[in-house]
């Protein structure tokens, strides 16, 4: 994927996308395969986790897994998001993978696995496997297999102003696309901006699309396209067609073509001072907010993103990503065990509590506690569908290629047929 989802997860960085490389002697570096006089294998687990708090937390747990496995070491290598993807492109070229390694899932993994690298997990793990949280696997399954374990999963949804809301009039949240065009039209007729973008990044106008794709074409018509390398089909033009009516309304802050997603005058400060009434945004979005502005309080809120009149998808299908791990093809038995404890439910409830992610065991559940994260929990939960993020779950060429051309039809220089036909271009040119 390219810079502008460096961006957008560059706060998951910090707090939620860790990642693990594990490897022995055969892999890339580690000190032993186990076979030394020592008796003792060396796993390397590399993560991109090298801020507080996750740094320390994971290395907390890397000790306990020591403490419970005597005969095993683990060797922590950190890189920060874009270093780590540089140098694992390099890695996969070459053919030497970690034995664990922080994953996306989608497009970029599936080149891996292609050339195979990736070890299959489907069996090994299937005792505990099975009972992780459902949509947190999706993004890890290829051709009903899984290459990945999640450690964390989340979603796009709507974070609001519920004191701007009462003020305009709304009573309660949108849940079809009409229903909140009207509530862009009650705000703005109270002078108050309805929505927040970051509009010099790209990305966040991406999710826009995406949702909308999803709610005209169905969730399956954006993995079928990318099959077909088409997306021309009418449920995408349409799906530009309404972010056109949307953009039609002026609906976002002055500057917001200029506005970057973090600093203290983009996306996230605009919710977090008051001055805007909504962002489209993942679940980091309240401590962003809280950092780029001063944050909503009790007065924030979240609703799934609207389900579209006659379209063929439903409000219950959604949006979004997570981290994950997978090991290299031939990993030790060490890197599995080493998997089994990151989900078990003591290492995810401290997950939960010290570094707030979301929960991919259901038995930590109970470890949330702030309100927003348990409404975003929920919908995860209750999904009935899944996509992954578009500029990793596509080729990285063609993400790039959607969030450029979204952008453009935001800007006014790109209709909702040329956005299909770019997007359909850029697929067939990486065939």
């Amino acid at each position: 994927m390219g810079d502008p989802a460096l961006s957008r997860r560059g706060f998951l960085a910090a707090s939620v996308a860790a990642g693990l490389g594990v490897t022995a002697l055969s892999g890339c570096g580690g000190d032993s395969d186990g076979g030394s006089s020592s008796g003792t294998t060396t796993i390397e687990w590399w993560n991109i986790s090298t801020t507080e708090p996750t740094k320390t937390v994971w290395a907390g747990l890397a000790k306990k897994f020591e403490a419970q496995n005597p005969k095993v070491k683990v060797k922590i290598v950190q890189l920060e998001n874009d270093a780590y993807k540089s140098k694992m492109t390099a890695l996969t070229a070459s053919g030497k993978l970690p034995d664990i390694f922080h994953t996306w899932g989608g497009g970029v993994l599936k080149q891996q696995v292609d050339a195979g690298l990736v070890e299959d997990l489907s069996d090994p793990t299937k005792p505990w496997a099975d009972g992780l949280l459902p949509v947190a696997r999706q993004p890890y399954l290829l051709d009903n297999k899984l290459y990945g374990i999640p450690f964390d999963i989340g979603m796009i949804g709507f974070w609001y102003n519920k004191a701007l809301f009462k003020q305009a009039g709304i009573t309660a949240p949108p849940t079809t696309w009409s229903g909140f065009l009207d509530a862009v039209r009650k705000l703005k007729a109270k002078g108050i901006t309805p929505l927040a973008l970051a509009g010099k990044e790209k990305w966040p106008g991406m999710y826009y699309w995406a949702y909308l794709a999803m709610r005209t074409a169905g969730v399956d018509a954006l993995r079928k396209a990318d099959d077909a390398k088409d997306f021309t089909g009418a449920g995408f033009v349409e799906a530009g067609q309404h972010l056109k009516d949307l953009v039609g309304l002026q609906p976002f802050q002055k500057g917001f073509l200029g506005a970057a997603y973090s600093t203290p005058t983009g996306q996230a400060a605009a919710v977090g001072n008051g001055k805007a009434a909504m962002e489209l945004m993942g679940q980091w979005a309240p401590v962003v907010e809280a950092d780029a502005g001063k944050g909503l309080g009790s007065d924030l809120g979240f609703f799934p993103f609207p389900a579209v009149e006659g379209g063929k998808g439903a409000i219950t299908e959604v949006f979004g990503g997570g981290g994950g791990h997978a090991l290299r093809k031939g990993a030790p038995q060490a890197a599995v065990d080493f998997l089994k404890f990151f989900v078990a439910e003591s290492t995810d409830v401290e997950l939960v509590k010290k570094t707030g992610v979301l929960p991919v065991v259901p038995a930590a559940e109970s470890a949330i506690s702030d309100p927003n994260t348990k409404a975003v929990q929920a919908q995860l939960k209750g999904a009935t569908g899944f996509q992954l993020y578009l500029d990793q779950a596509y080729a990285p060429a063609v993400g790039q290629e959607v969030n450029d051309s979204v952008a453009a039809l935001i800007a006014g220089s790109k209709s909702p047929e040329q956005v299909a036909q770019s997007i359909t271009k850029t697929a067939k040119e990486e065939q």
